[in-house]
């Protein structure tokens, strides 16, 4: 029996090929940077499965070049907005992510960038590398404290869950807005009723929300209402 033909958009983990090796016919690409729109609709032709990455847009263009021969879509992410979701429910095309695995590792990052925004640590390394940094000063590169300080976070999913836990090690209030979730047991954060309010009363911004076209650029239209 002809095993399944599926192209796999980037060279992942060995163990995750040796697991699809195991009943499908491979195609890996192999180059470092993500195929160009002209290559991946020849690739994806005849294929059963899709395994891409957040940087391969698979839209509907690359859905039909595929043909009817493909069944699975799978995202090597959380995220899916790469893939026209729409196109791949009407034409019977199952969706797959990984929900839950980077949790974690994107809070760590998210924490990192907030760290390094507050207390200046880019603009301190420019100045080392550039050789403008002479000496320590009472006011050099001063940032905010965040002990005692407002964090607010929009969205309030399993990245913005895991933000707050962040913060409550560095006695941060927390508050967050989120229509669809309440206040969890066991998470130090409080629920505002409006985006104004949270903008208002914050010190810190964090922002987890899915990228859709209510989300983009949803900061921008509100301080440009202002």
């Amino acid at each position: 029996m002809t095993k399944p033909a599926v192209l796999v958009t980037r060279k992942i983990d060995e163990k995750g090929l040796t697991l699809l090796k195991e009943t499908v016919e491979l195609q890996v690409w192999q180059e470092d940077l993500p195929p160009n729109k002209a290559h991946l609709l020849e690739l994806v032709r005849g294929k059963a499965g899709i395994l891409c990455l957040l940087s391969d847009p698979i839209d509907k263009e690359v859905i039909q070049s595929a043909g009817p021969e493909l069944k699975v879509i799978s995202t090597y992410a959380v995220g899916f907005d790469n893939i026209d979701v729409q196109e791949a429910t009407r034409r019977g095309i199952v969706v797959g992510n990984t929900p839950g695995i980077l949790t974690d590792a994107t809070a760590d990052f998210a924490w990192a960038l907030l760290m390094a925004a507050a207390r200046r640590i880019a603009e301190g390394e420019r100045q080392v590398h550039s050789g403008s940094w002479k000496t320590w000063g009472p006011q050099t590169l001063l940032g905010p404290d965040f002990a005692g300080s407002t964090l607010g976070i929009i969205g309030f999913g399993r990245i913005g869950q895991a933000m707050a836990k962040r913060a409550s090690g560095f006695d941060m209030r927390v508050l967050f807005y989120s229509p669809n979730r309440q206040p969890l047991k066991g998470i130090n954060a409080l629920k505002v009723e409006t985006l104004d309010e949270l903008l208002r009363e914050s010190d810190f911004i964090s922002l987890h929300v899915p990228l859709t076209e209510k989300t983009r650029h949803m900061l921008t239209r509100i301080f440009w209402q202002r």
